[in-house]
């Protein structure tokens, strides 16, 4: 009985070692072509909370902790960034038609508000990105800002996402 123990004590080390070596592609590209700050105003104030809070998550630029070096925890990561990415891309923000950025901005406003955004999980281990009342306000304000460009901007039509 021992001896099985062992065993598969000895196979459960091997297969982690082994896992090790398997490492999912990391989210880092130099493309901004389509970046949110190519088409709309962006404060340094509120770069800076998009940065520590947003980016990581959202956008083709996240900075990697030490631990996502760590099977299995870099493929969940890799799919927590994907999973985030599906939802909102700053790095490919003005791809999108213009109703769909329009609806994004009142996501991160109607998100930031009700506190689901940064993730919990996300501002666990990154203190720096949890909003402050007051940094949230910024972010939301900002974001509401772009919508109301946008509504001064474009046809009310052009800004209406219909769903398929």
């Amino acid at each position: 009985m021992k001896k099985i123990g062992r065993y598969m004590l000895i196979a459960l080390g091997v297969i982690l070692v082994a896992i090790q070596f398997i490492r999912p592609e990391r989210n880092l590209s130099a493309s901004h072509s389509a970046h949110l700050r190519t088409s709309f105003p962006v404060p340094d104030s509120v770069e800076a909370l998009l940065q520590v809070a947003c980016y990581d998550c959202h956008s083709n630029e996240t900075r990697y902790p030490w631990y996502s070096n760590i099977q299995p925890v870099a493929w969940w990561l890799a799919d927590h960034v994907e999973e985030g990415k599906q939802h909102l891309n700053f790095s490919e923000f003005t791809s999108r038609k213009l109703a769909v950025q329009h609806h994004k901005f009142e996501e991160i406003v109607e998100q930031v508000k009700e506190g689901e955004m940064p993730l919990q999980s996300y501002t666990i281990t990154h203190g720096d990105a949890r909003l402050s009342p007051q940094q949230q306000a910024l972010l939301t304000s900002w974001a509401q800002a772009q919508m109301d460009a946008m509504k001064a901007q474009y046809p009310a039509d052009s800004l209406i996402l219909r769903r398929r």
